[in-house]
């Protein structure tokens, strides 16, 4: 049993980080369908462009 208890708690990260990848994923479909396409790729564009 402790074999089983034990390995919940390394799971934990997984699980969080699988969250925050469905949270970025859901944010990003929202702001494309509430933006539109055009404007979306354009500061989709221009944070890339900042960032170099």
């Amino acid at each position: 049993m402790p074999a089983i208890a034990s390995s919940s708690i390394g799971s934990r990260p997984l699980i969080l980080a699988a969250l925050a990848g469905v949270a970025v994923l859901a944010a990003t479909l929202g702001l494309w369908a509430y933006q539109g396409t055009a404007v979306f790729f354009e500061m989709l564009r221009a944070g890339w462009i900042a960032c170099f």
